[in-house]
């Protein structure tokens, strides 16, 4: 999965650097993004595809892919952060989740520019790099720095900004919680396995745990979880009213 993220990572930074220098064909920004996203996830899929050749895949570009192996699929991101891209942000990711039997058992997540990259296996424990993950320890609201993703809606026509990131964040202390709606299975897979396996709490913003099929998705540490989930059920009874 690693190797898979850094070959495909070279293609998004030659990519990126042509955007940052506003070098992008006449053909518009918004196309030559689009065109190093499915050059990416083209890669990922080759590479994945030898290492592994009976899985199948769930794919933002390309939608699912049977394999013979029904037990194991990738799902996968080939650029979280479209819309940081597409601006010359340098804040976007490469998103590997594995699959197996239904439940999340491992996750990649890579960060090309930084050379960060987030990964974990069920039992394993989550790692920066070579270094042991764990959540941030803050157990009071007003010390903690939450983040949230935008747009909510109207996902087809505004590009992602980095949920996979925001994600890995959590799970590395540097946030002490994220929270999100209608967000797709690539964009919270390979997150889901990093966050639990770096003692992080997921699930849904009401509180179920079908984040996969909601798409909406609440991840803190175990001392603030409950305390996020209640007020942001307080914020929208407010709402509604």
């Amino acid at each position: 999965m690693a190797n898979a993220a850094y070959k495909a990572a070279r293609g998004l930074c030659r990519d990126f650097g042509e955007v940052e220098q506003l070098q992008v064909s006449l053909k518009g920004p918004a196309d030559f993004v689009s065109s190093a996203d499915h050059k990416a996830e083209e890669t990922l899929v080759e590479e994945l595809r030898r290492a592994r050749p009976k899985f199948g895949f769930l794919l933002e570009e390309g939608g699912e892919v049977a394999g013979e192996d029904s037990s194991n699929r990738w799902i996968i991101d080939p650029l979280d952060g479209t819309t940081n891209f597409l601006h010359g942000i340098p804040h976007f990711a490469i998103s590997i989740g594995l699959e197996r039997d239904g439940k999340m058992f491992a996750g990649v997540i890579y960060d090309p520019l930084r050379d960060e990259l987030f990964w974990a296996e069920a039992g394993g424990g989550a790692f920066l790099n070579s270094k042991r993950l764990r959540v941030s320890a803050r157990d009071q609201m007003n010390d903690a720095l939450i983040a949230t993703g935008m747009p909510f809606k109207g996902r087809a026509s505004h590009p992602e900004y980095s949920e996979m990131l925001d994600l890995a964040y959590v799970a590395a202390g540097r946030f002490d919680g994220f929270w999100e709606f209608a967000l797709s299975p690539w964009d919270i897979a390979a997150g889901l396995a990093i966050l639990r396996e770096a003692g992080g709490i997921v699930s849904e913003v009401g509180g179920g745990n079908a984040m996969m099929e909601s798409g909406d998705i609440l991840a803190a540490n175990g001392r603030l979880h409950e305390n996020l989930r209640r007020l942001l059920a307080s914020a929208a009874a407010g709402t509604e009213k």
